[in-house]
């Protein structure tokens, strides 16, 4: 166990970095009462951008591989990996060894934090619901972190995580690598010069779930594989028993207690260009207008969450709808994609303004298309000549990986840090929120809760098993 010894939530955490502390009583179960809250480490030394930086990836399996290939492929120095699966640990360490890479290999995440003195940054790549506990324990060490999307499991973790990144003055980043491109930057200032007009109204849509939901909890237990610690991996959600191949591996973002279905791992990617463009503040009203086959452990297998968004710096009110599990917007609404491409294609992102439309084709926002009135089709934006006099105002990089490395080690700010991607996690889990509640949601954003029910309080903080933390 650490000597740090923390929740993951303590009261006094709660009620720093909420102004919703009221809420807070119900929900933190097991907070620390009457102890000292543990100090900030701070952030550790800068390196020479010569230097390799000192890395510990927590979470080896799919996206954990690709994270950690990359830290590879920039040659930093892999100093540790962690996951509960002591066959997928050794086979991805062997692996890593092939490529000139020696680390040491854990199954405890607190002990890797505890030995491994020289990491000064680490990647999570677990489990949704693990994703906060992991990076605030990382945070409180003085550790740069880079998290997979969703940010966090729910929206208070979010909110905890924002504030502890500033607050130690770490580098953060959160892995939705379109906002590396670009296409997608290029977009942004597209969109932010007015080309298109006032926006009032946006469509996105996506194929997941491409794992189960809208299924039940299956009768019975299996034997746990002596190779992997069922404990672990559960962690600070309740508990269950062991059944082969249903929640591990990759199964798991489909059900409640795990992950945050389609919308939560998807919209972070898909809505990431909008949310930048327009300004995308919390929304004031979610509703779930349409969810198909649900049940009471996973999201449903299709869905239609609407998003209505209030006045913001100047920028008009705006409806948005997402759709998932292959639903997508009337064939009026996408008609100048149809006339353009001849059919939808599987994931979508449609931004209708007073001028003309912006659209993207891709999961991250970076291949995008603009219609003006008066245009036959949609041409890409970067040969429109109503987009070429748009001056460039944001950086552009080499890659998503690299930016947050190289702030590792001489400082800056990615594009995608804690400040941006946590407000962004906590707008797309509202969505999440209001699915399960089954409720309209007068929502009030600075205050984590409905305005009109009581029924969203459980979702924005469930209750968690302290024993892993």
């Amino acid at each position: 166990m650490s000597k740090y010894s923390f929740n993951i939530i303590t009261r006094r955490d709660f009620i720093r970095y909420s102004s919703a502390a009221a809420m807070g009583a119900a929900s933190l179960a097991g907070a620390a009462e009457g102890k000292e809250k543990p100090k900030w480490t701070g952030p550790q030394r800068k390196l020479k951008p010569e230097e390799k930086l000192p890395v510990a990836c927590v979470g080896i399996g799919g996206r954990g591989d690709s994270n950690l290939n990359a830290m590879i492929d920039l040659d930093e120095n892999v100093v540790a990996i962690c996951d509960v699966d002591k066959r997928r640990l050794e086979a991805t360490a062997k692996k890593a060894v092939e490529k000139g890479q020696t680390p040491k290999l854990y199954t405890d995440y607190r002990e890797l934090l505890d030995k491994e003195k020289s990491v000064q940054a680490v990647i999570v790549s677990t489990t949704d619901h693990w994703h906060a506990p992991i990076a605030l324990r990382a945070i409180k060490m003085g550790k740069h972190v880079y998290c997979e999307k969703p940010l966090t499991h729910n929206i208070a973790e979010a909110r905890l995580l924002k504030e502890a990144a500033a607050e130690a003055r770490i580098v953060s980043q959160m892995g939705n690598q379109g906002s590396g491109t670009d296409g997608l930057r290029r977009a942004v200032e597209v969109i932010q010069a007015g080309v298109i007009g006032k926006v009032r109204e946006a469509h996105v849509w996506s194929n997941r779930p491409v794992w189960p939901q809208g299924v039940p909890r299956p009768d019975g237990e299996d034997p746990v594989p002596p190779t992997f610690n069922w404990d672990s991996w559960l962690g600070p959600a309740p508990l269950r028993p062991y059944k082969e191949g249903v929640y591990h591996p990759f199964k798991w973002r489909g059900w409640h207690d795990f992950g945050t279905g389609a919308l939560g791992d998807m919209a972070c990617h898909t809505l990431n260009m909008p949310y930048r463009a327009l300004k995308l503040g919390y929304a004031c009203e979610v509703e779930c207008e349409f969810a198909s086959d649900t049940t009471p452990e996973t999201y449903p297998k299709q869905s239609t969450i609407r998003f209505v968004f209030p006045e913001r710096e100047g920028l008009p009110p705006m409806k948005l709808w997402w759709h998932d599990g292959g639903r997508k917007p009337k064939d009026d609404i996408i008609a100048d994609v149809l006339k353009t491409f001849g059919e939808a294609p599987k994931s979508g992102c449609l931004l209708v303004g007073e001028k003309g439309v912006i659209f993207s084709d891709d999961d991250c926002g970076s291949r995008n298309y603009i219609r003006l009135k008066g245009d036959e089709k949609l041409l890409g934006l970067d040969n429109h000549e109503a987009a070429k006099p748009v001056p460039q105002t944001i950086p552009r990089i080499e890659s998503h990986y690299m930016e947050w490395a190289d702030a590792c080690k001489t400082g800056g700010k990615p594009y995608s840090n804690f400040d941006t991607a946590a407000f962004l996690t906590e707008i797309i889990l509202v969505g999440c929120v209001a699915l399960r509640a089954g409720v309209k949601l007068e929502w009030d954003g600075p205050n984590m809760r409905a305005k009109n029910t009581s029924k969203a309080e459980r979702f924005v903080k469930p209750p968690q098993r302290t024993k892993w933390l």
